[in-house]
């Protein structure tokens, strides 16, 4: 049975309705009717016509509802209506944030820190000696000096020792007058620093600075230089009372020179 059929068919049945008038009237005229004694089985009771027939109208009305729900079948589920799960949100991943370059700086300028040690300034192979005092004896020569690099706050006197000879006993002192608040910043030489004794000693008004050649140690022909470094009070210094003296033992014999300070170039 296809589609069709059954669509005519639920119509016919929603269509067909019982006329209960008529039915009412058929049983009425049957009322009426003289009644016609029938031999009843025993044990059975005559149920009254009325009765009857209102049985007779509520069966042919239960069949007749059957019959239409027999026709028009069970009413299909309504068919669930099916959401669509809905898309999930495209994840958004953040852009990472590029650091921001460092801020360059342009390096600070260190101010000179007193007592630090300054190099020496180059000297020539034959530095000019001080007018005071004798520069040169046996295999030694000498010349003092005050460093360039002197300031208003540090100085440094600088002595410049040149022999001939190997030396084997060798003392140097370099004087520092106080000028005022001359304290001691440090001492350099171009020889190894443990073949010296260094010492410093204020006497006298005189910082004196000295280097004494440790017993078993020599001192190589050549030249070689030796600096005292010092605080002093603020303002130009003057270097006139500073002066230096060298005392020296050779295979040839000793020798000494002394002098003063030339005045930084």
């Amino acid at each position: 049975m296809n589609d069709h059929i059954t669509q005519q068919l639920r119509e016919a049945a929603e269509a067909h309705w019982p006329d209960r008038a008529r039915m009412l009237a058929r049983v009425q005229r049957g009322a009426v009717r003289p009644a016609v004694r029938h031999r009843t089985r025993s044990g059975l009771r005559s149920w009254p016509r009325a009765v009857i027939a209102g049985l007779a109208g509520a069966g042919i009305l239960a069949t007749g509802g059957l019959a239409v729900a027999g026709i028009v079948g069970p009413t299909p589920p309504a068919e669930t209506a099916t959401t669509a799960p809905a898309a999930p949100s495209p994840t958004v991943t953040p852009t990472p944030t590029r650091p921001a370059p460092p801020a360059t700086t342009a390096p600070a300028t260190t101010a000179p820190i007193i007592g630090a040690p300054a190099t020496a300034a180059p000297t020539s192979p034959h530095p000019t000696p001080s007018a005071a005092g004798r520069a040169q004896n046996g295999p030694l020569w000498s010349a003092g000096s005050v460093d360039p690099h002197s300031n208003g706050y540090w100085g440094q006197d600088n002595l410049v020792l040149r022999t001939t000879q190997q030396l084997t006993s060798l003392t140097v002192e370099m004087r520092v007058a106080q000028t005022g608040d001359v304290r001691d910043a440090r001492t350099w030489q171009t020889l190894p620093g443990d073949d010296f004794t260094v010492t410093v000693q204020e006497s006298g008004g005189v910082l004196t600075y000295r280097w004494v050649l440790k017993p078993g140690r020599t001192v190589p022909t050549g030249q070689h230089e030796f600096a005292c470094q010092f605080n002093h009070a603020a303002g130009v210094r003057s270097a006139g009372g500073d002066s230096y003296r060298v005392e020296a033992q050779s295979t040839g014999g000793t020798a000494s020179v002394w002098g003063g300070l030339a005045p930084a170039g």
